[in-house]
């Protein structure tokens, strides 16, 4: 690290845990050092020098209220998050998601944390934990070996890791739209997807493909410790679960009818938009480590992907994240070190908002810290609450990073007989108690400089 570059907070990473952490520490009046090393140095998943650049979907999950990533969005929202502004100022048609267009979503947080004062932009590699600073780490998932191993170090213990893949994105000029119809599930949104339509002959075709095509060999992927991220996995890792397991996963065909027939396909191939231009989509659920040919020659048999013009293969890149219930206390400080705290995907929450919701709640805490304020802990009821006490507390078993999910809330006092009140009740519950919790604390007096 340089020396030239020593404010009270630094904070090692520039993806959405560290960007959002930099913004809140920096709108409290404390002075950051963020490091960034990208474009010095890159990851196998990054394309570009922008902070909080998106490697996998560009869509930050249900934006609905009664879906737990809709509440926890929400919850950012009220918080004032960079990350949630740059979004909803980014946004491209998904339905009931929120989706954005990649490059213009990454260019607003990074244009935003340039021209904030009290944020310097380091533009270097960290390898070593520095010892006397305020110090918050949210390196990612894919933590350079030097830094992680002083991580391992640190940790007393090996760390922990799984394997992550992105989907393909291909060329709208492209698809044979004759083949296709725009539609939303169950008519939610603006008919935002392009949906490619199959029969039974023709996903039993394509299944059969898909189970012998050859997949890129990953070294270390077959050791005993590798592990596989369930809500990500390969579309041919999911398919070998069964030849319907894709017919009830990510090609279902639930709240979809094909205008052509008047009936429900048997399955769906649904495309998202990527862009905020509209010249790009992705395919939904198609994370994979297929070669690229083969990615060409079985994907190809999608109905109007025929002859597509694949902008991007998908791909697989292992992730890192550390046993965070051992280490780190609900407000994402490292237990046996003050000063040092932990946030984004390297902790376990898992997810675009996941990752957003622990940096920002490290950078509070790290600025209400140098302040003499004293650390804060979101009530459970709230999902960002949840979230840092599901991996912040031992469970019993192995440790699994987790994304935001109704589950990791507790139980309300009435019961609901139907999911969607069952889930609007839990909702309701936790926006009223996290502004109970926000005035309590005074929560947002102490924002000094919000320049969104």
């Amino acid at each position: 690290m340089n020396a030239m570059h020593h404010p009270p907070l630094t904070i090692i990473g520039g993806g959405l845990a560290g960007s959002e952490a930099a913004w809140q520490a920096a709108i409290r009046g404390v002075d950051v050092a963020l490091y960034e090393m990208r474009p010095r140095a890159t990851t196998p998943a990054h394309k570009t020098d922008l902070l909080a650049e998106l490697v996998c979907s560009n869509s930050l999950g249900s934006n609905l209220p009664d879906r737990a990533p809709g509440l926890l969005k929400e919850e950012l929202r009220r918080l004032g998050s960079l990350v949630m502004c740059a979004a909803d100022a980014n946004v491209v048609p998904a339905g009931g998601a929120l989706a954005v267009g990649r490059e213009a979503f990454s260019r607003a947080i990074t244009e935003a944390v340039e021209r904030h004062p009290r944020i310097t932009l380091v533009r270097e590699e960290v390898t070593r934990l520095p010892t006397e600073d305020m110090v918050i780490v949210a390196t990612g998932p894919l933590t350079s070996d030097a830094l992680a191993e002083e991580v391992v170090a640190l940790a007393g213990e090996e760390r922990l890791s799984f394997y992550d893949a992105m989907a393909p994105i291909v060329a709208l000029e492209s698809i044979d739209q004759t083949k296709t119809f725009r539609a939303s599930r169950y008519d939610r949104g603006e008919a935002d997807y392009i949906n490619c339509p199959m029969t039974r002959e023709e996903y039993d075709r394509f299944i059969e493909a898909l189970l012998t095509a050859e997949t890129v060999p990953l070294r270390d992927f077959e050791r005993e410790d590798a592990r596989f991220f369930e809500a990500c996995l390969p579309v041919e890792v999911l398919a070998r679960r069964g030849h319907n397991a894709l017919a009830f996963g990510p090609l279902k065909p639930v709240g979809l009818r094909d205008p052509r027939t008047g009936h429900r396909p048997y399955a769906v191939v649904q495309l998202r938009q990527d862009n905020l231009a509209g010249t790009l989509y992705n395919l939904v659920g198609f994370q994979t480590n297929l070669r690229w040919p083969e990615q060409k020659r079985v994907f190809g048999m999608i109905p109007g992907l025929e002859n597509a013009e694949w902008v991007r293969y998908g791909q697989m890149h292992r992730n890192t994240f550390i046993n965070a219930p051992a280490l780190i206390e609900p407000t994402m400080r490292w237990r046996t070190r003050p000063g040092l705290y932990f946030a984004g995907q390297i902790v376990g929450t898992e997810g675009y908002v996941g990752s957003t919701a622990s940096g920002l709640l490290a950078g509070v805490n790290a600025a209400r810290a140098l302040r003499g304020l004293g650390e804060v802990v979101f009530p459970p009821t709230t999902m960002l609450g949840a979230l840092a006490h599901y991996v912040s507390t031992p469970q019993g078993g192995q440790f699994q990073p987790m994304k935001p999910n109704m589950g990791l809330l507790p139980s309300l006092e009435a019961s609901h007989r139907k999911k969607r009140e069952r889930n609007a009740a839990y909702a309701e519950r936790s926006l009223a108690d996290l502004q109970a919790f926000i005035a309590a604390e005074a929560l947002l007096d102490d924002v000094v400089e919000d320049q969104t």
